[in-house]
């Protein structure tokens, strides 16, 4: 990952979260005080409040540095080689009777130490 991160002029990086912080709070508060308007409006403007937030909160160190990580990480998942249909099915069967036979083994067990307090108790 590249440490390097630029710190231009402009705002403080405080101000920018406060801003950010503050659009997304306003939004949400806006969202539910006017309820009365269209349901659709009120979602499309909270999703553009939501994206001038992402985009501020994005202009500081920090959300540099978080939006290089999802650039990285998207590259990595893209040299996954992932299985085909058949090794899933295959893979899925296998958990499924693995998981049916510690379950039946766990059930003897449970019924055998059952039948041994009782033996006990008695």
């Amino acid at each position: 990952m590249n440490a390097h991160v630029e710190t231009g002029g402009g705002m403080p990086d405080g101000l920018k979260w406060f801003a950010a912080s503050a659009l997304l709070i306003a939004a949400l508060g806006g969202f539910y005080y006017y309820a009365d308007y269209s349901f659709l409006l009120r979602v499309v403007v909270l999703l553009a409040v939501i994206v001038a937030s992402v985009a501020i909160a994005a202009r500081t160190a920090t959300g540099r540095v978080a939006w290089e990580f999802i650039r990285e990480s998207r590259t990595e998942v893209r040299k996954v080689v992932w299985p085909n249909r058949k090794e899933t099915v295959q893979t899925t069967g296998v958990i499924i009777a693995l998981v049916t036979v510690v379950a039946l083994l766990m059930w003897i067990i449970d019924g055998l130490l059952s039948w041994i307090v009782r033996a006990v108790m008695a």
